[in-house]
């Protein structure tokens, strides 16, 4: 298996392009698939850059309704028109960061090789997504300034229409988008399905914040990285997990922890 990250805050190789966003490449026997392809045309460039060919692309997956992670599907269907895009209904919705709006380009719901789903999903053998995620331990604060239209009201997004990609080869790999649901209500619902955790985990753990934390924050972070550390599971993180959060876990994770870069190769294994 190959996994490379297309796309990410931070940028450690040189020629690649960075923005706020998230987009991992992945290569298994059978498949090559997109995770998300961050904010724009730019995770097009970086692949171009590193040599994957998109063209080879047969499977485009998007976490959740948000722009810095669906921006690059419509210039990459330019490209690609044969690859299946998969993404949860709910995900077409109106979502907004404060009174910015976020959600995804209206264009998505008419591409051709878009396919909406409604929960869990089983591509084949080696691909499957997830949801249902309904625990709310440890739910990011950072959620709060996250809103969506329900009935031409703005509400709390509860994001129902976020979905998590499992990958099976001779390990196992999940990957999540920004885990708005709690990256440990994320796991509990893979544990909760699977039986148990998976080998290796590359998320945004969405604990960004602009402002200092307040000692709970402090202390819920540290405590998410307790839990982690003690899972038989090596965690690629970063995007919207900020560099403050990211600070915090690592003395507590030590090597089962590692941040992501674009351009970075992913070790499976």
């Amino acid at each position: 298996m190959k996994v490379v990250i297309l796309m990410e805050d931070t940028c450690k190789v040189p020629g690649c392009e960075y923005e706020h966003g998230l987009s991992v490449y992945i290569e298994t026997a059978k498949h090559k698939v997109l995770m998300d392809t961050g904010a724009s045309e730019k995770t097009l460039e970086n692949a171009k850059k590193l040599g994957i060919d998109l063209y080879k692309v047969d499977a485009v997956i998007v976490s959740h309704g948000h722009s810095d992670h669906s921006g690059g599907i419509l210039a990459f269907s330019q490209i690609n028109k044969a690859a299946t895009v998969y993404m949860q209904r709910e995900a077409l919705g109106d979502y907004y960061h404060g009174e910015r709006y976020i959600g995804v380009d209206k264009r998505i719901g008419q591409l051709a090789g878009l396919r909406l789903l409604d929960g869990d999903h089983q591509i084949d053998e080696e691909l499957s997504v997830f949801t249902g995620i309904r625990g709310r331990r440890f739910w990011p604060q950072s959620n709060l300034v996250l809103s969506m239209l329900k009935e031409g009201q703005r509400v709390q997004d509860e994001f129902a229409h976020e979905q998590c990609l499992v990958v099976r080869g001779e390990k196992e790999l999940l990957i999540s988008g920004c885990a708005h649901n709690g990256i440990l209500n994320i796991l509990d619902r893979y544990k909760e399905k699977y039986g148990r955790c998976p080998d290796v985990v590359v998320s945004g753990f969405h604990m960004m914040k602009k402002t200092d934390y307040t000692q709970e924050e402090k202390e819920t972070i540290c405590r998410t990285a307790q839990e982690l550390k003690e899972m038989d599971t090596l965690f690629y993180t970063g995007h919207c997990t900020g560099q403050k959060a990211i600070d915090l876990m690592g003395p507590i994770m030590g090597e089962k922890m590692v941040q992501i870069h674009c351009g970075m190769e992913v070790q499976i294994g």
